[in-house]
């Protein structure tokens, strides 16, 4: 077998004062104090937006918002509990248990639906994955408020909620 050559890099700042990084904590900490201070002089040039008061202007209706699950024209789930969005999901935060729909053509409709808000990349897969257009993500709700892990799980009812919502802002 052949000698292993090692490259040996040396690495640079000789001096105790390019070692301490102190220069470039102090420089970087002028840059800010500096911005600061401008601001500080002139508050009327700063833009703010009052959230929640005021909605940022910013939103396209492109933007992907909170899920909604849809209803079918006879009021019922429009999921037939196919798990296509909960495979396509990269970040497997869709859990579905399916039953035996009682009434109408279709097989099964979801027993149990959730998503999990904290683990959801809001990729929008689940929804390009839908057969049946069950699931979107033009909610209109932007943000996202809870006080524990649990108010981050949206079930069947909540998500069947935030249909009924968008349909109020929508109109």
């Amino acid at each position: 077998m052949g000698e292993i050559k090692i490259k040996k890099i040396k690495r640079g700042g000789d001096s105790l004062k390019e070692r301490l990084y102190l220069p470039a904590i102090f420089s970087g900490m002028g840059v800010t104090f500096s911005h600061f201070i401008k601001n500080l002089k002139d508050t009327d040039n700063l833009k703010v937006v009052w959230y929640p008061e005021e909605s940022p202007k910013d939103i396209t209706k492109n933007y992907r918002g909170v899920h909604r699950l849809m209803r079918a024209d006879d009021g019922s789930v429009k999921c037939v509990a196919c798990f296509m969005c909960a495979t396509a999901c990269p970040s497997e935060c869709i859990f579905i248990v399916a039953k035996e729909r009682e009434n109408g053509d279709i097989e099964k409709e979801p027993d149990r639906f959730e998503i999990d808000l904290l683990e959801c990349v809001f990729c929008g897969g689940c929804v390009e994955a839908c057969p049946k257009d069950a699931i979107r993500m033009d909610s209109g709700i932007f943000s996202f408020i809870g006080g524990k892990r649990e108010d981050f799980i949206l079930d069947k009812d909540r998500l069947l909620s935030h249909n009924d919502l968008a349909k109020r802002n929508d109109g």
